[in-house]
């Protein structure tokens, strides 16, 4: 083991250069281990009679993988439910996180157990109450409570577990699934950055309201697709903040007392959370729009803060909240830079009408999903997976990818009693060596001769 921290190293950054992305090179790559076996053929059936001795028709026939030996045949696969799965779900969308994954988990045939959360207490009344109502209460049922419950449940064994919360908890869902060998599929979140490209005014008018409301209108900050930070090269952040402050005042009111069609937080402990995050002093000073707080109503107005600390809190941990640190880089290239030197965040967004920078951020970097020129609306797009990667999530649901998530893909491969080759069988011979050689290089005249030759 030793040196292994330097070969990790070398591997992690050879995939950060996108050493590993050309198909020139994953071509390169499989053809040197067509040619590992081919040249290596003697060797390998040796270590494997040395191992667990195999003889090398065997080897060959079972480690070269031989299709052409079961024949005939067809196969399918068939998608069957994986038994009863436990959804829990969050509280900033608490109906929709509740109903959408249980109707792909109803949708592959399973029976289900959905554990609202405590946090959106009137929602999570209202499906227990109405869920028996509509749904068979033999197959699926609404458990409410809180955290010790959450405990409980996850101590029982599931087929599948579908959680919906934040990476800490996801952590301990993960760990609770492990001691079953129970698959997951886990909703997180992350910081979502939004890149902000030279645009024209009419543009970046339209991308600011998407901003506004990608980050305001969406609970408030509170959603794991909110934007979490504005990327802008630096010659250009005045205009943006100006035009994200007229805009702010537009959709919901210049009282930051009195503020209309905008969430509150969700309870005293988020609150306390996201005022810590503002009492750092360089954190403070970063504040260049609002930032007044009402701790009676759980309330914080929309707040811009121009270049906080990059080490400080609130850039290293997911906000979920009103607060929208604007981060200036000297070139936007560079922003690929600063994205990818952080967790990988469930949606990237992007405003640019460069196709080339486009493809850029799509082939060298990687996150959840991305949205060019909106936001939030790839989460309402049914034809598209909606899921994290790494840190912001594990696994896939929405649409037709719903059904997947509770299903298993089974395969099924269905054979005739004829046309059975003793090729297949010991004992082994040269004659055999031959017929599977050929059979593996689908040399069909090949084994004709081959057979005409044995007459």
């Amino acid at each position: 083991m030793d040196g292994l921290d330097e070969s990790l190293a070398v591997l992690r950054e050879s995939f950060k250069r996108g050493k590993t992305r050309t198909a020139a090179w994953r071509k390169s790559q499989l053809n040197g281990i067509l040619k590992l076996v081919g040249e290596n053929e003697e060797k390998i059936f040796q270590a494997l009679n040395e191992d667990i001795g195999k003889h090398p028709v065997e080897a060959y026939r079972d480690e070269g993988y031989i299709p052409l030996i079961f024949f005939p045949a067809k196969a399918r696969v068939v998608p069957e439910p994986l038994g009863l799965v436990l959804i829990i779900s969050s509280w900033n969308f608490p109906f929709s996180l509740s109903i959408d994954p249980l109707i792909g988990a109803i949708a592959a045939g399973n029976t289900a157990v959905l554990k609202p959360s405590e946090s959106s207490p009137a929602t999570s009344s209202l499906l227990a109450k109405l869920v028996p109502l509509y749904l068979d209460p033999e197959a699926i049922r609404v458990i409410e409570g809180g955290t010790s419950v959450s405990e409980v449940l996850l101590d029982k064994k599931w087929d599948k577990i579908f959680f919906t919360g934040s990476s800490r908890v996801g952590r301990i869902v993960m760990s609770a699934a492990a001691k079953h060998l129970t698959p997951v599929t886990l909703e997180l979140g992350g910081k979502s950055p939004a890149i902000v490209d030279a645009l024209s005014d009419s543009d970046l008018e339209v991308a600011v309201k998407r901003i506004v409301s990608g980050k305001w209108g969406s609970c408030n900050g509170q959603a794991c697709i909110a934007v979490d930070y504005v990327l802008v090269e630096e010659k250009l952040a005045p205009l943006l903040i100006e035009k994200l402050k007229i805009r702010i005042r537009k959709f919901y009111g210049n009282n930051s007392q009195e503020l209309k069609d905008i969430s509150r937080v969700v309870n005293k402990h988020h609150f306390k959370r996201l005022s810590n995050l503002l009492k750092d002093p360089d954190v403070s000073s970063s504040v260049v729009f609002g930032g007044s707080q009402d701790e009676q109503r759980s309330f914080i107005e929309p707040t811009i803060l121009l270049n906080p600390p990059l080490d400080a809190e609130i850039m290293t941990e997911e906000i979920f909240g009103p607060l929208l640190p604007i981060i200036t880089v000297s070139n936007i290239q560079e922003s690929i830079e600063f994205i990818n030197a952080r967790p990988k965040p469930l949606v990237l967004y992007a405003f640019t009408k460069d196709e080339s920078f486009k493809g850029q951020i799509v082939t060298q970097t990687s996150s959840g999903c991305v949205t060019f020129n909106d936001t939030a609306v790839q989460f309402l797009c049914d034809s598209i997976p909606f899921g994290g990667v790494g840190e912001s999530g594990l696994g896939r649901y929405h649409g037709k990818y719903s059904f997947d998530a509770f299903s298993h893909e089974k395969g099924v491969l269905h054979r005739t009693f004829y046309l059975e080759l003793a090729p297949r069988h010991p004992p082994w011979s040269d004659f055999k060596m031959k017929f599977i050689r050929l059979a593996y290089a689908y040399d069909y005249w090949g084994l004709i001769r081959l057979f005409l030759g044995l007459r």
